[in-house]
Formats: structure tokens, sequence, C-alpha cells
């Protein structure tokens, strides 16, 4: 069978701008593909919700795919371990209500499931600032991840949501610039950024999932974002918190949206 070349080229281009033109305005924007951002966008779309993922890096998985200690395994607890059945993952019980997944198979199964409920997830694209207008936050400023690893002088663009989930991980990166540039006071005790604080997986997984919620009008953080804003201790290769505020997440916009 014949190939042209050429014609690949415009079959790329073609598809990826008619989806990339219908995720502009999305309902929800999610930053950071890791766990809680791919759970929340998955349950989130399961919803009905349109919904969109921006992963900066090639890949989309954040710390999940190294499991513990490049030992590719994670381990989640009972009610975690039923969000990943759901995706399909299959658990090995230990006891002790401990269950090991593989972690490849883990962020596999949580990509597809978001993309098949319905979520758009694009890659290599990095979310740098955000749009805050009439105090509140309504959208993303965006640019090619390459584009700043190369330290090129090329202006973003942006897109705009009901609602933005900063889970760009430990470093808390939306919340961050919002504090820094907005000079806005978060909700938290503080008005700011606490500071991750040092390991304690039982207590960490606890208050990752009660303090996952909206921290400024607009936008919410989860995953161990979390962390970073309130103080939470780290957890280490336990994945369960991740994922359950990756739902709490979702189910928090989704009652937002849905009012």
């Amino acid at each position: 069978m014949r190939i042209d070349d050429v014609r690949v080229t415009e079959l790329i281009l073609d598809t990826f701008f008619e989806e990339f033109r219908g995720a502009l305005r999305p309902e929800v924007i999610v930053v950071g593909g890791g766990p809680a951002g791919l759970t929340c966008a998955w349950k989130l779309a399961e919803r009905g919700h349109r919904v969109v993922v921006l992963e900066r890096n090639l890949a989309v998985g954040g710390g999940m795919w190294g499991g513990g200690a490049m030992f590719p395994r994670i381990v989640v607890q009972s009610p975690a371990a039923e969000i990943l059945s759901q995706a399909g993952v299959r658990l090995n019980p230990r006891g002790d209500e401990h269950f090991v997944a593989d972690a490849i198979e883990s962020v596999a199964a949580l990509a597809l499931a978001a993309i098949r409920a319905g979520a758009r997830v694009f890659n290599l694209i990095t979310a740098e600032d955000l749009l805050l207008a009439e105090d509140r936050v309504r959208g993303v400023v965006v640019q090619w991840t390459p584009v700043l690893r190369a330290g090129l002088h090329v202006d973003p663009v942006t897109l705009g949501a009901r609602a933005v989930v900063d889970a760009t991980g430990h470093g808390a990166e939306l919340t961050r610039v919002l504090v820094e540039k907005g000079r806005v006071r978060l909700n938290t005790p503080t008005g700011g950024l606490a500071g991750e604080r040092p390991m304690w997986a039982e207590l960490g997984e606890r208050l990752v999932v009660e303090r996952t919620g909206e921290v400024y009008p607009g936008l919410f953080v989860a995953g161990m974002a979390v962390g970073a804003v309130f103080g939470t201790p780290r957890m280490g290769p336990i994945f369960g918190g991740m994922l359950r505020s990756g739902v709490r997440a979702a189910e928090l916009i989704a009652k937002e949206l849905e009012r």
C-alpha cells in the first residue's frame, strides 16, 4: 500500500487542531497529568463535564512511573484500591488492608480511563501563568514546554475555564504563581503556601484528601499540591491519597458546576 508522507502530516495537523480548537474553553482545566490529575479528570468526564488535562512532560503519570526507589510497584489501601480496580488495574492484596499494584499498569489504566470517559489530554504543554480577572481564576496561560526549556522569547496563549485544578505535584506551581504574581490571599490558615512537611504517610494520606478543595475562587488543589499549599507530610510510594484527592476534587468541582 502506497504511503503519502505529506498526507500523514496533513492528518496529524488536521486532527490535532480540530481537537485543540475544541479545548480552548472547557469547563475544567486540570494542570498536571499525575495520578491525582488523571483521576480528577476521569471522574469529572464520567459525569459529562468537558475536561482538559495539560501535561508539561512527554508522558503523563507524574511520580507514579518509578514506583518506590525505581521498583515499579505502588501501594494503596482499601478506599483507593477500589478506584484502581474501577480503572481495570489488577491488585495484589497483601494483608492489613494493603494492596500492591504495578506502577506502569496503573498509569496506563488511569490515562485510558480519563481519555475514554471523554477528557482531552495534551502533553508537552506548560501552564506558566493564570488568567485572573475580577478576583477569580478564569483560565491558564500556556506555552509549549520545549519553547520554555530552550529559553526562547515566544509569547504564550490562553485557555479559559470555569475551574482550574492545580495538580502540579510537590511544587504547587500554579498556586505559587497566583500568590507571587497575583498578590492574593489564599483560603489557607496562613493565606499563603505553607510548604510540604517531612514524611509521615499515615497523616499525609488523610490530610491530602481532607484539604483538597478550592483555595481561591476558581482554583482548586489536588494531590501533592495540597501538601505544598497546606503543609501536610509527604507520603512516598503509597498513592491512595493521590487517587482519593483526585476523586474529592472532582466531586467538589462537579457540585459547583452543577449548581
